[in-house]
């Protein structure tokens, strides 16, 4: 099943110039599905969003980044799923292929629907998922939210990621930006990009306890 969902994904990715995984690895499980927030200096900086669901990562690229200010709707536009061992890739696709750019783990943990009886692939069809996340950086009950079309989308599915008002939401636009350093390995982009420092530490690919998710 998955590999029918990582189509598209192959499709725009040449294995034999870009380092990116091609989903052929096996994961860990967990208790709770993982999701990850990897920062990433394309032609256009950004940062995607992924959600585990039924073993691939739902993803969306979030122009300005997430925010903790519940005021603040940060534009999702929904992109192509991504194999699970991509939640553990840290690096630079090369000038030229699709994405090229540095890649940054800014954020990772574990998420739930807010309420774990929902169905995931009903609420994504309907267009509102309202969830929560145990991760170093992002934490609390969030919502995606998809907008009407309108003209000039390009067929771009495009949402809004909104942050619930809970213990863990503030005023400040940029406060989880300030964060910008790799939760996996520790390096700043430009590190990342040069190739120094250590590489980055493994998530889906080793068992881990997950952090209790409450707000």
């Amino acid at each position: 099943m998955a590999g029918k969902k990582l189509a598209s994904y192959h499709a725009k990715r040449n294995f034999m110039k870009t380092p990116e995984p091609q989903g052929k690895a096996s994961v860990a499980p967990a208790k709770y599905p993982r999701f990850v927030v990897q920062k990433h200096a394309a032609s256009q900086l950004h940062y995607d969003f992924r959600l585990e669901h039924e073993g691939v990562f739902k993803s969306w690229a979030v122009t300005k980044g997430p925010s903790c200010n519940p005021r603040d709707k940060r534009l999702a536009v929904e992109v192509e799923d991504h194999p699970l061992d991509y939640g553990d890739f840290e690096g630079t696709i090369p000038k030229g292929e699709y994405g090229g750019g540095t890649v940054m783990l800014w954020d990772r943990g574990f998420w739930v629907p807010e309420d774990e009886t929902a169905d995931v692939d009903a609420a994504l069809h309907q267009g509102e998922l309202k969830f929560t996340v145990a991760g170093e950086k992002l934490k609390g009950s969030w919502v995606l939210v998809r907008m009407r079309g309108r003209e000039g989308d390009r067929g771009r599915r495009n949402w809004l990621l909104i942050k619930h008002r809970d213990a863990f939401a503030c005023e400040s636009a940029d406060a989880l930006l300030a964060g910008d350093r790799s939760v996996a390995s520790g390096r700043d982009m430009d590190q990342i990009t040069a190739g120094k420092g250590r590489g980055a530490k493994p998530f889906v690919m080793v068992m881990r306890t997950p952090s209790l998710l409450t707000a």
